[in-house]
């Protein structure tokens, strides 16, 4: 899981400081998007060939690490 978040890029002059994959300008919300949206992982690949399914699965990965914190309700 570890290697997979390596993936997952940050850098504050790239698409807003939005988590990114690889440093390359593709959101890691573009690729929940398109799943989504309903293409499957070699769909997403088709359509953008610069994604490797590992990409997509640590998009994954960080989506779901970023969901599974306690909120504290007022």
């Amino acid at each position: 899981m570890e290697a997979l978040l390596e993936r997952i890029t940050f850098n504050p002059k790239q698409c807003g400081g939005r988590p990114c994959v690889r440093g390359m300008r593709i959101r890691v919300s573009d690729v929940l998007d398109l799943l989504a949206a309903g293409l499957s992982m070699d769909q997403i690949v088709e359509e953008m060939p610069d994604l490797e399914v590992n990409d997509i699965k640590a998009c994954l990965a960080y989506a779901r690490r970023r969901i599974d914190h306690p909120s504290l309700a007022a």
